[in-house]
């Protein structure tokens, strides 16, 4: 029965990865995604600080 849950979870982490990539292909979805690692690069080199402080 382990293998069985082994493949169960394979195939289901198959579809999900399956899925992302399918809609990070949409012009839309990489427009959202440009935008969310402009905003962590620009958080992480201190760019709009933020209301966290650096230690």
């Amino acid at each position: 029965m382990n293998a069985t849950m082994k493949i169960m979870r394979s195939a289901m982490l198959a579809g999900v990865a399956k899925k992302l990539y399918d809609e990070s292909r949409k012009p839309h979805n990489q427009a959202k995604i440009k935008q969310a690692v402009a905003s962590l690069k620009a958080r992480r080199s201190g760019g709009t600080g933020g209301s966290r402080p650096r230690y």
